[in-house]
């Protein structure tokens, strides 16, 4: 029996490639060589570290099209969407390079005594556990960051996109980055716990589960190591009777069935006050209707297929124990079969009506192309709504005047509130959530420093004021 990863396409049941687990030997040797990079690479200037990040922009821009083709193979993205991938992750390293330095320098604090300054210093390997529907995109987000605040990155890739993670890491090295700065750890789930516990890990970071996310926050947390979670959502897309619905319903599709619907941050609650509900349902199924589905290598495709047959069980069956529980069926429903989808692991855009908050589209994670309408008295029933959830990743917030959406912003349990448009994330501001959906920030300069040593520096310090009595 293989001991590995295995790499199938979902599209058409082809497998791609076989990666076999690294052994006890092999991990300890790929940790000690972190460790050693991490001691030469803390010593590269900034400027040389963002030397590198350009180069890996150029890199990816020059590779894009095998990358996103890779994407596509692996996890069944549409291609226009994988080539937007790769992009956004060029596009984070030259942001990275031309204005992280700022967050990095040191920050003088005026004294009344001495002098003082706080430094952001590097801390060591950090590990990464990654998830599969942003094959580059998801790794990219947190280690650049990492990697330019001088310390090493150590992943361990989702089994079904090994290809991808093992591709990234060769253009981490044509980009002029040392060795054993970017790692690929390919290891089971205990083999990861025990990288976890490796005194040569320094923190850890995870996108994933609540599940996988509250495992790895306790063996963490057992080993007294800092770690940032994005444990995924359930986020609430809301309009208010004074939106533009028309806006509304072209970005609520959007945001839902992006991925085909694979999406930690994509809408999948939309709560509509009810003397609109009725026009936007109407409007929303008319554009859901449209969706191209079909080959993702295709240009004109929308939704390819679900990134694995067992994801698309597991939503079939929260579909159906959503019907079950009263919701109503309006469109889509079930898996797509026949000769024309290549036995693929296609699901059919589904939107589900008639949803209230204790049905198992409201309340779990739905992570696939299904939409759930719930029905909102009024603006304060829409914001009871949107927060009677576990999760608290994102949100958005539809509603002509903005300078109240402001305010309702901040009654929103959500790490982002995105008003008159759908979630998204971009290197200039943070992304992470509250609740279940975790804790700690990517990317802008709350990421960058979220792995680095805020370190006390104070000079000059008269001796008489050490005897004065003073809290720890």
């Amino acid at each position: 029996m293989f001991n590995g990863s295995i790499s199938i396409n979902p599209f058409n049941g082809v497998e791609l490639g076989r990666y076999p687990f690294l052994t006890a030997s092999e991990v300890e040797n790929e940790l000690a060589r972190c460790s050693q990079a991490f001691k030469k690479w803390r010593e590269f200037k900034i400027d040389q570290r963002a030397r590198v990040l350009r180069q890996m922009a150029v890199v990816l821009r020059r590779d894009l099209p095998d990358l996103a083709k890779l994407i596509t193979l692996e996890m069944g993205k549409p291609i226009v969407q994988a080539r937007a991938e790769i992009e956004k992750c060029a596009s984070l390293c030259d942001w990275t390079a031309d204005q992280g330095s700022k967050f990095l320098q040191d920050e003088p604090v005026a004294m009344s005594v001495g002098e003082a300054y706080v430094s952001y210093l590097p801390i060591g390997s950090v590990f990464g556990v990654m998830p599969w529907n942003f094959p580059i995109w998801q790794v990219m987000r947190g280690a650049v960051g990492i990697i330019f605040g001088g310390n090493t990155y150590v992943l361990k890739h989702s089994t079904n996109v090994m290809g991808s993670a093992y591709r990234l890491q060769q253009a981490w090295l044509e980009s002029g980055l040392p060795e054993g700065v970017f790692s690929v750890l390919n290891v089971d789930h205990i083999m990861a716990s025990k990288v976890i516990k490796d005194r040569r890990i320094a923190g850890v970071t995870v996108t994933g589960s609540v599940r996988a996310g509250a495992a790895i926050a306790a063996i963490s947390g057992a080993a007294v190591k800092k770690c940032v979670l994005e444990l995924g959502g359930s986020d609430p897309f809301i309009v208010l009777a004074d939106a533009d619905l028309d806006r509304a319903t072209t970005s609520a599709v959007e945001a839902r069935f992006q991925n085909t619907g694979q999406v930690c941050i994509a809408a999948k609650r939309f709560i509509v006050e009810q003397s609109v509900f009725d026009e936007f349902k109407y409007r929303f199924i008319k554009k859901v209707e449209a969706i191209i589905v079909g080959d993702p290598m295709k240009p004109d495709t929308d939704n390819g297929p679900m990134a694995r047959w067992d994801l698309r069980i597991t939503l079939d069956e929260q579909v159906k124990k959503s019907i079950a529980e009263g919701a109503k069926l309006l469109c889509g429903g079930g898996p797509f079969l026949g000769e024309s989808y290549s036995g693929g692991a296609f699901y059919q855009p589904t939107v589900l009506s008639e949803v209230n908050s204790k049905m198992t589209c409201f309340t779990e994670e739905v992570f696939g192309p299904v939409a759930a309408l719930t029905k909102a008295q009024d603006l304060d029933d829409a914001i009871s709504l949107a927060n009677e959830n576990d999760y608290g990743l994102s949100s958005a917030l539809w509603t002509a005047d903005e300078g109240r959406a402001r305010e309702i912003a901040r009654r929103l349990e959500a790490g982002g509130v995105f008003i008159n448009g759908s979630s998204a994330t971009d290197q200039r501001l943070p992304i992470g959530g509250i609740k279940k959906s975790g804790f700690g920030r990517e990317l802008s300069h709350y990421g960058l420093r979220e792995f680095l040593n805020v370190q006390t520096v104070w000079s000059g310090r008269r001796p008489e004021a050490l005897a004065r009595p003073h809290s720890e």
